[in-house]
């Protein structure tokens, strides 16, 4: 797909990610993802086949994302905070169409890019939580709201499981080798009530809507999953 060039910080063009890339990225996540742990995907048919998609994640692990790039039936682009776009790792996310965003301040380049994304019709990913910590979604930014209402596209929930439970023997920083991970698919729904306002009363009402959906799929992936 082209990429389309938009305005970001200080009227700087901003190309938004690419498709392909981000195509490629799914293709390496697939084999690392299903080569290192033993995933076990629910629901990932309720993702719409085609059309602009938010995937709302939970987050407990740094595999969290590199996780659902693998196991997601569609290829999508995630917001990551700068600070993981460090050295040679920097060059390959952007390469396979991943979103460099700087949580100190209102980046408004990452923002277009994101909204870009979702207008070409594709597949975003965010962790709604802001940060790596519980994964329970009980404390959510009101960034998935903005992207939400401002593009109208639905959100899926998605809740990984088993991500953190334990550390591995050879490397302690990630889960052990073939362990099983669930990852949930939840069903689609909308975040606005219908209006299109954008106000920040708009905003916080979908920021509670979204976190009543996202709680409860969380909880009927845990009964699901028995985790």
């Amino acid at each position: 797909m082209r990429r389309h060039p938009r305005r970001g910080e200080a009227g700087r063009q901003v190309t938004a990610p690419s498709q392909r890339g981000a195509e490629i990225g799914r293709r390496i996540g697939v084999g690392l993802m299903y080569g290192l742990w033993k995933p076990r995907v629910l629901g990932s048919w309720k993702v719409p086949a085609t059309g602009p998609v938010i995937l709302a994640v939970n987050h407990s692990h740094n595999i969290d994302g590199p996780m659902v790039i693998g196991v997601a039936p569609r290829a999508s682009h995630f917001l990551v905070k700068k600070e993981a776009f460090v050295g040679p790792l920097g060059p390959f996310m952007r390469a396979v169409g991943q979103v460099e965003v700087d949580r100190a301040t209102a980046d408004r380049t990452a923002v277009t890019s994101a909204l870009g994304v979702l207008k070409d019709g594709g597949v975003l990913g965010i962790f709604p939580e802001g940060s790596r910590g519980e994964g329970d979604f009980a404390a959510l930014r009101a960034g998935l709201a903005y992207f939400a209402v401002r593009s109208g596209a639905p959100i899926v929930p998605v809740a990984v499981l088993g991500s953190a439970e334990k550390s591995g023997r050879l490397i302690k920083a990630l889960p052990p080798l073939r362990s099983r991970v669930d990852v949930v698919f939840g069903d689609p729904f909308d975040a606005g009530d219908g209006s299109g306002r954008r106000t920040r009363k708009a905003l916080d009402e979908a920021t509670e809507r979204i976190q009543k959906q996202l709680a409860a799929h969380l909880d009927d992936a845990r009964r699901l999953t028995g985790r």
